[in-house]
């Protein structure tokens, strides 16, 4: 001040002469006003690489989380009394008060439930309510008139739920997020961050299978064994024949044959077998059908009457109908007949699958000679 005074001096200023009382309370008040901490004004910390995740990011989707996470490494979450917490939503990177909502956003939904699974609050909901305003639900306040002290400063969470997406595609918007001290939000601000974040269409994903279904006959070799489990050396079989040879009485004979199947079929299916007739020679002469029914399978086999007898056996014991296992219990035969009865089943499509079919042949001393012969159908049947 004294300064002041002499510098007027030699420039030939004349000063008033309570000049030294004006200034003295001139600079008081400066003094005094470089001290003042006016409320609501302070400044909030400036989080670090603030993120922010959506649950389902499709335009209009409902119910989705919306993810916060804040704090990182120089720029960490303030460890201190959190009771506020105000998010807003809106268009523009300035728009802070959310004035301008999203078109078609709405958080009106939005509960506390969400607030046990945010680190933020130390994944406790417990004493905090919400709040929702703003034209479009786009301004969220989460309080507590308790607070809660983050035990989290780095990659702290909170999550926003039951929001309503924006309805528009690819366009940015902004999401302001704030902590105070103060239950209303306004007063002793904390932390805050501006991330931005957009709603995209999802892509459709579509691709076709095709039905596949492989089914083949193949022989059974001398060496091979059949259904029932033996050996028969001198009845081998292949893909389109079942030669039974020269037979005579008192002898069982049998010959195999190996059906495998193949399919992607939702339900998987069904093999049936049949013949064209029972089998018989150039006279029309037949070998009787065995008596035993695909229904209701017999054993032991054995002749029949004076013409002998022709049967099947299967080694499926998971038949779709029936008795599942009524062939493979003790091996029992069947007739066939000119409907399809059922040999091997699968409730669900397979990669592969094998089904040995036993055909058996007995004669008696008094079945008419000649060759014998009838055609045998395999059919593979899916459901998908």
């Amino acid at each position: 001040m004294n300064r002041v005074v002499r510098a007027a001096e030699v420039l030939g200023i004349r000063l008033p002469k309570n000049v030294r009382s004006k200034l003295a309370k001139s600079l008081a008040v400066l003094l005094a006003l470089s001290g003042l901490v006016m409320p609501g004004m302070v400044n909030a910390g400036t989080l670090g690489k603030a993120s922010l995740s959506l649950s389902d990011p499709r335009p209009s989707a409902t119910s989705v989380n919306y993810t916060f996470t804040v704090g990182t490494s120089g720029a960490l979450v303030q460890s201190a009394v959190v009771k506020c917490i105000k998010i807003v939503y809106a268009t523009t990177a300035t728009d802070t008060t959310g004035t301008t909502a999203p078109t078609g956003f709405s958080d009106a939904g939005v509960t506390t439930a969400s607030l046990a699974s945010s680190t933020l609050v130390n994944s406790s909901a417990t004493g905090w309510s919400v709040a929702v305003s703003g034209t479009g639900n786009n301004v969220i306040k989460y309080t507590n008139s308790t607070g809660v002290t983050p035990g989290t400063t780095s990659g702290a969470t909170l999550v926003d739920n039951l929001v309503t997406n924006s309805s528009v595609a690819d366009t940015s918007y902004y999401a302001f997020f704030n902590t105070f001290g103060n239950t209303d939000c306004a007063t002793t601000p904390l932390d805050t961050a501006t991330v931005q974040f957009i709603n995209t269409n999802g892509s459709t994903l579509s691709l076709t299978i095709d039905d596949t279904l492989t089914f083949t006959v193949n022989g059974i070799a001398t060496s091979g064994t059949c259904s029932d489990g033996a050996t028969h050396p001198n009845t081998a079989s292949t893909a389109t024949t079942i030669p039974f040879g020269t037979v005579v009485s008192g002898t069982t004979y049998e010959v195999c044959q190996d059906l495998q199947a193949a399919s992607n079929s939702t339900n998987g299916y069904t093999i049936y077998l049949r013949y064209d007739h029972a089998p018989q020679n150039a006279l029309a002469q037949t070998i009787t059908d065995w008596s035993g029914s695909n229904a209701t399978p017999t054993s032991p086999f054995a002749t029949v009457n004076s013409q002998g007898a022709y049967g099947y056996t299967t080694d499926d014991n998971t038949l779709g109908t029936g008795t599942a296992g009524r062939f493979t219990s003790g091996t029992k035969y069947a007739a066939a007949t000119t409907s399809n009865q059922e040999v091997g089943y699968e409730a669900a499509g397979v990669s592969t699958t094998h089904y040995d079919i036993t055909h058996a042949i007995a004669i008696t001393n008094t079945t008419q000679p000649g060759t014998y012969t009838n055609t045998i159908i395999y059919t593979c049947t899916p459901v998908y």
